[in-house]
Parts: structure tokens; C-alpha cells; sequence
């Protein structure tokens, strides 16, 4: 960002984690797109787009896509980490068709809204065996405590792995998120780790893997790995990949819309009031958490053609920040944007994407949020009515995967 409050270029380190808003606000209102701040004079332009309009253009656009047209990978991983380069160049979200489409179709059978329907019991089971320890005590860390563990013991259990490893899970998962990201750390000693920590994914993956094609257990590992046997083109690191992703973004973006969802209602008291008396709102209200604050502030996508982007000339090979907090703001989109409406019709968000890269574990994400909140609107000593509790809150400094990294909640009286 420009000095003396000015609007121009356009640099998300000097934003404050914890409310972006008012910047974003600045700058859409001088106009949707900024340029950033240039790297290399000889390289592409980054634009940073703000408005509602112009993010869903360029995720719906097929002239925008997940790889540069001059990069030989998506992955924004430096040469020199080749594990870690290989595991997420393979990620869904960095395929462009046809591979893109191909895993996909093998992904998504279980996480459609049908399946999820049928796995709502076990959801519920495991938020309330997590929930249940929280209620009797006076300080809850509730990322570690419930945020974090709880989707990952959902995806654990749909992939089929041992839910039991879930901290094992989260810390290589963490080592690989901290490498990335907008402000991710690119130390030499981060990537280092965080390739390790592929390599430890990579191979926990192959070898479920290889025992699932000897033995069907019903389990998404085991559709992958019959996919992999029909279609030999898949190949085992984009199988491996998969799992890796599934199990990273499967899981950050869940605890990053808990975390916030609960600060939001930390702040209303009156919202939590109305959600208790009557929980049917949660659906809906789950929807404008995502509008309101979400999980995913800021995705990427390249130009593979010259285009205008409201009056910007953004050429081939550009790189085009598309800041989703923004455009959740636009009060073109969304009349009284700062305001968290719970009876709001959000409409078309852009929280799990748009297009062919929607998120394929949107309706999964949705039913945990409401299922997790719903407990701990019901049981929470913080989240009573008139609990005021101390509130202590960290932000893990990342724009991709954005939301709180500690939340400790302290109970002025003991439950």
C-alpha cells in the first residue's frame, strides 16, 4: 500500500489480520482493481481485485486459470524441494482440465450433498465427543481444543486412516501451510521442514494406499485406489496428492470459519441469543459467516490471454489476486456489507470459489459449521448468555487459509 493513506498500489503485508476490512473498503471504492507492488520490473503485473463483480468473472472466466502460462508448474514452490513441488503441483486446486476434471469426478461422489447427508450422525458424534470436556472447564483453547481436531477427524474417517494420528496430521500439515500462503515463511529452514513433512504425507499415503488395492474398505482411499487401477493416466502422486490435499484444505478452512464464527458471536451476543432460540437459522447463518468473514480471504488465478479487467489491461501471463474479503463487502452485491445478518440471502458467495475449482468439500464444510456451532452455542460456558468471557486471540499470519491460529476463552464463573 501507497503512503499517506493513499490508493494505489496495492501490498496485503501492511494489512491487519485481524480486520482487513477498512483497507479493502479503501481500495474498492477507488476502484476494483489495483496493481501490486512490482518484484521484477521484467516479470508479470499482479492485480489485486476487490470487487464482486470482477472475482466472479475471473473464477467463472476459462481465460483465467490455476497455471501460469510461462510456469512449468502452478505450485508457487521455489526449486530445490522437490517432494514438497511435486505433492502440491498435484493438488486439485492447481489442475487445470483435463486432469483437474479426471480426479475431480473420483473426489466428489463421496463428499456430494447425498453422502454428506448420510454422514451428518457421525459428524455430529465426533463434535460431541470433543465438545464434551470443554463444557466443565473454566479456559478453553478452543483451536486445539475443537476447531482443528474436529474436521480433521471428519476427513480422517472418510478417507479412512487412523483418527487416532490427527495431532500427527496437523503439525505436517501446519509445516506444509506455513511455507505457503501470502505472508507464508520461505526461510530455507520452512521449506525445509515443510518438504519433510510432504515426504512423511507422501509416504503414509502410498503404503494406505497399496494395502487398500488388496482390500476394498469402503472407504474414499479405497475409491482412489480402484480410480488409480481403471485409469492408469491418474498415476500414484496424484493419488498421494489428493489425500494430502484433502486432508490440509480439508481441514484449515473448517477451523478458520469455526474460530471466526465463534468471534463473531462473541461479539453479538444478541446473534447467539437468536441461533439458541431457534437453531434452524444456523444453516443460513453458516452462510453469511462465510460471506462476512471468510476463511479464505485472497485465491490466485493467471491470465492465459490478454484481457480487460474493469479498464485494466491485464496481459497474458499476469498474475490476478482475486481478495474474496472484498468482494464479500461490495455493497454492489450486497446491500449493508459491514453488517452480519443471519436472515441475509448471501446468494452467490465466492467462499468456496466459483466455477470449476468450486470447492468439492463445500457441503461437507457446511455441515460441520453447523453441527460444531450448534454444541457449542448449546454447551459452551463462554458462549452463555451474559458470559462475558476474557478473550486471548492469535492469528496464524496467512491469507489463504485465514483465521485465528490460538482463541483461548477464559469463563468468569466456572460452569
Amino acid at each position: 500500500m501507497n503512503g499517506a493513506g493513499g490508493v494505489g498500489v496495492f501490498d496485503p503485508v501492511g494489512l491487519d489480520l485481524a480486520d482487513p476490512y477498512p483497507v479493502y473498503r479503501r481500495y474498492r471504492e477507488a476502484g476494483s482493481v489495483h496493481p501490486g507492488r512490482p518484484t521484477d520490473r521484467a516479470g508479470p503485473t499482479t492485480w489485486y481485485v476487490f470487487g464482486y463483480a470482477e472475482v466472479a468473472r475471473v473464477l467463472t472466466d476459462r481465460g483465467f486459470g490455476r497455471a501460469s502460462p510461462s510456469a512449468a508448474s502452478a505450485a508457487p514452490i521455489p526449486e530445490g524441494y522437490g517432494t514438497l513441488r511435486r505433492i502440491v503441483e498435484n493438488w486439485l486446486v492447481f489442475l487445470d482440465p483435463p486432469r483437474h476434471t479426471r480426479l475431480r469426478a473420483q473426489v466428489a461422489p463421496p463428499l456430494s450433498a447425498p453422502a454428506v447427508r448420510a454422514l451428518r450422525p457421525r459428524v455430529r458424534e465426533i463434535a460431541e465427543e470433543l465438545v464434551r470436556p470443554l463444557a466443565r472447564r473454566p479456559v478453553v483453547e478452543l483451536v486445539e481444543g475443537f476447531a482443528a481436531p474436529f474436521p480433521l477427524l471428519v476427513v480422517a474417517g472418510l478417507l479412512g486412516v487412523d483418527p487416532g494420528r490427527w495431532p500427527w496430521f496437523r503439525e505436517e500439515a501446519l509445516a506444509l501451510q506455513r511455507s505457503g500462503g501470502t505472508r507464508g515463511d520461505r526461510s530455507p529452514a520452512a521449506l525445509a521442514r515443510a518438504d519433510r513433512a510432504a515426504a512423511h504425507l507422501d509416504a503414509y499415503f502410498r503404503a494406505e494406499l497399496a494395502a487398500r488395492r488388496s482390500e476394498d474398505r469402503g472407504d474414499l482411499l479405497s475409491a482412489l485406489a480402484a480410480a488409480g487401477a481403471e485409469d492408469p493416466s491418474l498415476g500414484t502422486t496424484a493419488l498421494t496428492s489428493t489425500c494430502v490435499h484433502l486432508l490440509t484444505a480439508g481441514h484449515e478452512t473448517t477451523t478458520g470459519l469455526l474460530g471466526k464464527a465463534v468471534l463473531a458471536l462473541l461479539a453479538r451476543p444478541e446473534v447467539a441469543e437468536e441461533l439458541r432460540a431457534d437453531p434452524g437459522l444456523l444453516p443460513n447463518a453458516v452462510d453469511e459467516f462465510l460471506r462476512h468473514d471468510p476463511p479464505v480471504q485472497m485465491v490466485t488465478r493467471w491470465a492465459r490471454r490478454d484481457a480487460e479487467l474493469a479498464g485494466r489491461a491485464v496481459r497474458r501471463g499476469d498474475r490476478v489476486q482475486l481478495v474474496l474479503g472484498s468482494a464479500h463487502r461490495d455493497p454492489a452485491r450486497f446491500p449493508d456489507p459491514d453488517r452480519l445478518d443471519i436472515r441475509r440471502d448471501t446468494g452467490r458467495h465466492c467462499a468456496f470459489g466459483l466455477g470449476i475449482h468450486y470447492c468439492v468439500g463445500a457441503a461437507l464444510a457446511r455441515a460441520e459449521a453447523e453441527i460444531g456451532l450448534g454444541l457449542l452455542l448449546e454447551r459452551l460456558p463462554a458462549l452463555r448468555t451474559g458470559a462475558r468471557p476474557r478473550v486471548e486471540v492469535e492469528y496464524a499470519p496467512d491469507w489463504v487459509f485465514h483465521g485465528p491460529s490460538r482463541l483461548t476463552l477464559t469463563s468468569r464463573e466456572r460452569p
